[in-house]
């Protein structure tokens, strides 16, 4: 499930060579993948940033209607920045798309066998997250919606409200929107303190 036609037909023709594996749809949107279900597959792979949906959203529609579904996140996202997230909200793994072919193959295979896929690294983080209490910032950012933190990811980046509207194919009023929800959970006054902020925590991870 990737809006980009190219990396879609290309996914598939990797994956349709292997003896083992088998494509059974492809779907550019939250809407096409959820239609493109009826061939009741064992597997999801799905790409965050839909060009009109969140696919963290969809993650959490996929695992709420097919509990027993194994779904792969493939994204460009950074993984130490959208991976704990993708598995919160149902995925069983994480995969970035700059990774070599044979990764894919393998993480594809390792979470159809019941396991979870990450990086050693983030293996690594998440441990060491579990061992160390949250900071309090990093609570308030959990209880953000998977947009609001799509939205603060970027702010961080340096992308502009316009920017972002246009990345996430939204309108500048509804990004606008967006930043107020995230100024009013995050307990930040102005814009300018929201840049800040996310500027930082990109920063710190």
């Amino acid at each position: 499930m990737d809006d980009h036609p190219i990396i879609r037909d290309g996914m598939t023709l990797l994956l349709n060579l292997q003896e083992d594996l088998h494509v059974c749809g492809a779907a550019g949107s939250a809407d096409e993948a959820l239609a493109a279900m009826k061939c009741l597959p064992d597997m999801a792979i799905v790409d965050i940033s839909l060009q009109t949906d969140s696919g963290l959203e969809l993650v959490k529609t996929l695992r709420h209607r097919y509990p027993d579904l194994a779904i792969l996140v493939l994204s460009m996202h950074d993984e130490s920045l959208f991976a704990e997230r993708a598995l919160r909200s149902g995925a069983n793994g994480y995969l970035m798309k700059l990774e070599a072919t044979e990764h894919v193959v393998s993480a594809i295979r390792e979470v159809l066998a019941g396991n979870i896929y990450m990086s050693a690294a983030m293996h690594e983080k998440l441990a060491r997250a579990l061992a160390v209490p949250h900071k309090k910032a990093e609570s308030q950012i959990a209880n953000l919606s998977e947009r609001e933190f799509e939205v603060l990811h970027l702010i961080g980046l340096g992308f502009s409200t316009r920017d972002i509207a246009e990345k996430l194919n939204r309108s500048v009023k509804t990004i606008e929107a967006h930043q107020a929800n995230i100024k009013e959970k995050l307990n930040i006054r102005s814009g300018k303190e929201l840049t800040r902020f996310a500027i930082q925590w990109i920063e710190s991870q």
